[in-house]
């Protein structure tokens, strides 16, 4: 197959959470498996190395209303893998700044347009996609596009994929959107685009997408409810019938605690005493005491809301106090969940480290050196950190939540099975269970071991998710 993702995130190059490394690692594996693939992505300020890249276009005319001035862009080129290649929409007023959602006023225009100049890009070069996968809202009117504007165009035979990598962001914006668009006015309706007085770019994604995925099986029936749905619950029970959940991988490129280069020593399933270095490189980096006795517990993740760091926040110092546990997180976002965690370091020096911002390279040491990794999500549609934490033997302490529920087992003394701790609630109360089990557990070695070593052989690879995905991709063109 032909296959064109649109997407607003691909590392290495851009990534504000998950949804980058799954656009990289989905389109190499779609490679793998002899398609051939392009990634179509913003430009972003914040990207390294434009003038090495390669040009599709040098000046491509995208067919959007408003400002003609700004209706042109180029499109550069990266080889992601031997048939598959990055699409980078160049376009400095729309993407020249370093952030990749920015609060702006032309969001809207801003969000649609890349998604628009790829499918224009496709026009202009004859390259004509069997299948278009959109990611996230700022792509949701592509498909939308393709039943209406574009239906009779050599692109309106593509079949579209949408995934939902969370349905809390939905993009709900100026119905101004239409016109920049050239889409028909009769869309703005509210058993069409129209939400509260705006147009839901998801909601056009979701009506109008051949099949839907988002990215847990678990996620694809929480998001059918209100507690998950996020006022969207009916539009999704609309098309059930066509939305399947795929879980996402784990990169083994990137992440292979036999190869990794970031880590101090490397080590097996077979042979963990590199493991015990990791440790006492990273309690050496945040100024940790050398402390063999209390498991270390680790974080990565942006904070807010949505991952329950709060509770996070108010469980911890209880164990601190005592000694009983090490705490170091690596994130950044609402800023007074900064502040309280910088004050839980400042309580608790040599016991807890904080950095604020983002480190690919300290993200790795982080899942190497710890012995947990703490996931108290309210709701998460599928987590790769939890992925990456058992591939380096690391065990989940998290929520029973979308992904989270659908990945880590927990440790069942009885059966000596389990790969993790997990809890039901997300209060304060079940989040210092969890921890209690999680110390329980670190308190008989050879349980612990017992755990981390089937922790280690869990696969999640992307070679099985992509599969699922192109199983997915041929429903959808039956359905066009």
């Amino acid at each position: 197959m032909k296959i064109l993702h649109i997407t607003p995130e691909i590392a290495p190059w851009s990534k504000a959470g998950g949804l980058g490394d799954a656009t990289s690692a989905l389109a190499k594996n779609l490679a793998a498996l002899g398609h051939e693939v392009r990634v179509a992505t913003p430009l972003y300020g914040s990207v390294p190395g434009r003038e090495q890249m390669g040009t599709v276009l040098d000046s491509l005319k995208v067919d959007v209303g408003g400002d003609p001035a700004k209706a042109a862009c180029r499109v550069r080129s990266v080889d992601l893998a031997p048939t598959a290649q990055v699409w980078f929409i160049e376009h400095d007023d729309y993407y020249g700044a370093r952030e990749i959602y920015p609060a702006r006023e032309d969001t809207a225009e801003r969000a649609a347009f890349f998604g628009r100049a790829a499918l224009d890009a496709c026009l202009q070069l004859g390259w004509i996609p069997d299948v278009i996968h959109c990611h996230d809202w700022t792509t949701g009117l592509i498909p939308v596009l393709l039943n209406t504007t574009l239906k009779s165009s050599p692109l309106g035979g593509c079949a579209t994929v949408l995934s939902i990598h969370n349905l809390q962001h939905q993009g709900l914006l100026s119905r101004r959107i239409l016109p920049f668009l050239r889409l028909p006015e009769w869309l703005f309706k509210p058993e069409e685009l129209e939400c509260l007085g705006g147009v839901n770019f998801l909601k056009g994604g979701i009506l109008h997408a051949n099949r839907i995925i988002t990215v847990s099986a678990t996620y694809a029936q929480e998001i059918l409810t209100p507690a998950f749905g996020f006022g969207l619950q009916d539009v999704v029970l609309r098309r059930q019938a066509h939305l399947d959940g795929i879980l996402n991988g784990v990169d083994l490129d990137e992440w292979d605690a036999q190869k990794d280069k970031h880590l101090a020593k490397n080590f097996s399933a077979q042979d963990l005493a590199g493991k015990r270095a990791c440790k006492v490189d990273l309690q050496k980096q945040f100024k940790l005491a050398d402390d063999s006795q209390a498991p270390l517990v680790g974080v990565i993740s942006r904070l807010w809301d949505q991952k329950g760091l709060d509770l996070a926040v108010q469980a911890l110092p209880k164990f601190l106090r005592t000694g009983r546990l090490q705490f170091v997180l690596l994130g950044s976002g609402d800023s007074w969940l900064e502040q309280e965690f910088r004050r839980l370091a400042d309580n608790f020096p040599g016991r807890v480290g904080i950095r604020i911002g983002y480190d690919q390279a300290l993200s790795h040491r982080i899942e190497a050196g710890c012995d947990f990794f703490l996931m108290p999500s309210r709701f998460e549609p599928c987590g790769l950190n939890q992925m990456y934490s058992m591939a380096y033997g690391t065990l989940p302490i998290v929520r029973a939540t979308g992904g989270l529920a659908d990945t880590v087992r927990h440790w069942n003394s009885t059966t000596q099975q389990g790969t993790g701790i997990v809890f039901q609630h997300a209060d304060v109360g079940a989040v210092e269970w969890a921890i209690e089990q999680a110390l329980a557990l670190y308190a008989r070695p050879e349980d612990f071991i017992s755990a981390q070593k089937q922790a280690m052989r869990e696969e999640f690879s992307w070679r099985k998710s992509a599969q699922a995905h192109v199983a997915c991709y041929e429903k959808a063109l039956q359905q066009r």
